[in-house]
């Protein structure tokens, strides 16, 4: 049984949702984002909490039930604080930049990788070797993070490339003669 299904979201000041036709609606100062609410699930009010439930008894509805509850949680909480991910670039000659939509890389290849940013997320580059990206959206911004980090995958050998600054990255002992 899910546990995560029986756990209320708290609604912060400032956050309204709104359920329209199994249409849930999260509106907030970062913006409004939208989840179509699945026939398992049932979705009650109360004060300032949002209590999900199944619709019937069974596994599959409370698994449903476990998920809904995940995702409006992350919408909640996008549209009031918003999602940050920081990336970081090693290697020598390794640098990003940001610009409008765009982030151009220079990761070693013979020429610069440019990326566009999927639309609701935004990049800063404080340094040349740091990435800061920002979303209201967790996946959205999960994503981009991943396709950037795809362009140079931290190596074992030496470490170089993009990683989360978070990433821990298990080093590997070089060939012995």
């Amino acid at each position: 049984m899910s546990r995560v299904a029986k756990a209320p979201v708290a609604l912060p000041n400032g956050v309204s949702v709104t359920l329209n036709d199994r249409q849930v609606e999260v509106k907030g100062k970062n913006g409004n984002m939208s989840l179509r609410l699945h026939e398992l699930v049932e979705l009650k009010q109360e004060e300032d909490n949002i209590v999900l439930s199944p619709a019937v008894d069974t596994k599959e509805a409370m698994m449903h039930t476990g998920t809904m509850r995940a995702l409006i949680n992350n919408y909640v909480k996008g549209v009031h604080e918003g999602f940050e991910k920081r990336l970081q670039l090693i290697g020598v000659g390794y640098r990003a930049q940001a610009a409008g939509n765009k982030v151009t890389l220079n990761v070693g290849y013979s020429h610069p990788v440019e990326y566009t940013l999927p639309e609701g997320v935004s990049a800063e580059t404080p340094s040349q070797t740091e990435i800061v990206l920002k979303s209201n959206d967790k996946q959205k911004l999960g994503q981009a993070a991943a396709n950037i980090r795809g362009f140079r995958p931290p190596e074992p050998y030496k470490g170089k490339g993009i990683r989360y600054s978070d990433e821990h990255v298990v080093r590997k002992e070089a060939k012995k003669k």
